[in-house]
């Protein structure tokens, strides 16, 4: 058999320019190193063929020919993943589609009753890589698909859901593809190449805007550290490449453990290691020894959900009151010198103009170094959608293209979803300014920053201020909208 697993080309400028850096898909990559070695597994990334998919797809699948096409994407991509089934299907009609991730997962019911679902074959809801093995040997006369938990199919044109199964024993699965089995390449954080890899999965946390619980339960599962220590000795050695992000939901929910990871980590002996992470700032304000370890192992850079300065607002969120941790999460990882993105959300059923510009001031009395700023999404399944709806608050339900976190899909009790789109923008503008690359970027990424610092910044405010004065604040950000909406249309696909 051959497989052929693609992930999808949308992005979002949430931190920085949308340009600035391309990951590869860690799902497809683990999928893929845990098919069996008789079957013959290529990767596509198309967040590196953005402005040629069709071109490279056709080229592509005509010379591979595979037998089964794996398909990946969020929900504010899955209507790209559609028209890339729809392109696949006239491009090789008997080749067989599956879909998975998280959007696959929730709403497996509806896409099944959807006229979309013509071109799907297979839907795996879900953790994918036992399921995705499994569906390959049944096509090749090897298993049974009546059997594969986890996995939908067709009979006589209509959609038939075998049982969940349960989570998987993370021991014992094999390694992500990083070779040449993966046939797009240029990953990169700026001007530096960067890989993925995982060391736990699932989250605890009682986060109600969050999709997390659908894919794994409210559990957290962690990968052997003989495991990590192997993904680590492939992105440095093999793939020469010195920045890692890790991907966990939560890394740090198990302190001791973390310990344990880092003592590894610096046994290894790997210099100049960047990792970047993602975590709690309850965990972090409560283990100075946890956070020590980490900048000692190389973690450079750790994102936390500050989400809120308003206790009422992280209440809505199922955050608890995390005001206090957030300041001490950010002076610990300061003092052991590891760079902070705060995660900052928009647009509570309370929310006006003065309470988002009041959040922006929080954010920069708090100190933190760089901000990823959304705005309340009603993702499907979630208990804030479910909320949002019946408090007559979301006004964009069906176009989920919308659901990156960019757009305003609610409207507030004092705002329009349009108007707080506007404010969610303008204020940062106004209170945030233009990025100061703190002391910990500067010395990792002098050369970047320096770019930034001295040709790009100066360009840009330059430009900006001519724009301001012919478009004033209005004009400027509706050329803004502008982009936004031309960034994910890929006129390559426009009829599928």
């Amino acid at each position: 058999m051959k497989v052929l697993l693609i992930s999808m080309p949308d992005v979002v400028p949430i931190i920085i320019h949308e340009a600035a850096f391309h990951l590869p898909n860690l799902g497809i990559a683990s999928i893929g190193g845990n098919i069996d070695p008789q079957h013959d597994v290529f990767l596509v990334d198309l967040i590196r063929k953005r402005r040629t998919i069709k071109k490279y797809l056709s080229k592509t699948i005509n010379k591979i020919k595979p037998d089964l096409i794996g398909l990946s994407a969020m929900a504010w991509q899955y209507d790209t993943c559609v028209k890339i089934a729809h392109l696949i299907k006239e491009l090789r009609p008997e080749v067989k589609i599956v879909i998975g991730g998280y959007h696959a997962t929730l709403m497996h019911e509806e896409i099944t009753a959807s006229r979309e679902a013509r071109w799907i074959d297979f839907i795996i809801r879900g953790e994918g890589e036992e399921a995705c093995r499994r569906l390959t040997n049944a096509l090749a006369g090897d298993d049974h698909i009546e059997d594969i938990a986890s996995l939908s199919y067709k009979r006589d044109n209509e959609f038939i859901h075998n049982p969940r199964a349960d989570n998987l024993d993370l021991s014992t699965l094999k390694p992500p593809i990083r070779d040449k089995r993966r046939l797009t390449w240029g990953y990169h954080i700026v001007n530096s190449k960067i890989e993925v890899l995982e060391t736990s999965r699932g989250c605890t946390r009682s986060c109600n805007f969050c999709s997390i619980r659908h894919m794994y339960g409210r559990s957290f599962r962690t990968f052997p550290i003989s495991r990590v220590l192997e993904d680590l000795d492939d992105i440095y050695y093999n793939k020469k490449t010195r920045w890692a992000f890790i991907t966990d939901d939560n890394m740090v929910l198990n302190p001791k453990r973390v310990i344990q990871l880092c003592d590894a980590i610096i046994a290894r002996g790997y210099r100049k290691l960047n990792l970047v992470v993602q975590a709690d700032c309850i965990s972090m304000a409560q283990n100075e020894e946890m956070v020590k370890k980490m900048a000692e192992a190389g973690f450079r850079s750790v994102f936390l959900g500050i989400e809120n300065g308003s206790k009422k607002n992280l209440s809505v969120a199922g955050k608890g009151d995390i005001v206090a941790a957030s300041r001490k999460a950010i002076d610990l990882c300061h003092r052991y010198g590891m760079m902070v993105i705060g995660g900052l959300i928009f647009g509570f059923p309370d929310d006006d103009a003065d309470s988002i510009r009041e959040n922006y001031e929080f954010f920069k009395n708090i100190k933190a170094d760089a901000a990823y700023c959304q705005i309340i999404t009603p993702y499907p399944k979630t208990g804030m959608r479910e909320q949002l709806i019946n408090d007559g608050l979301v006004t964009n339900r069906t176009d989920l293209k919308k659901y990156n976190g960019l757009w305003a899909n609610v409207r507030t009790r004092h705002l329009s979803s349009e108007e707080l789109q506007y404010q969610f923008w303008y204020q940062r503008q106004v209170v945030l300014g233009w990025w100061n690359p703190p002391a910990q970027a500067r010395g990792e990424g002098w050369a970047w920053t320096s770019i930034w610092r001295f040709l790009f910044k100066p360009f840009l405010k330059l430009h900006y201020r001519r724009v301001m004065k012919k478009y004033g604040w209005q004009g400027r950000y509706q050329r803004e909208v502008q982009r936004w909406n031309q960034m994910n249309n890929f006129s390559d696909l426009e009829g599928y």
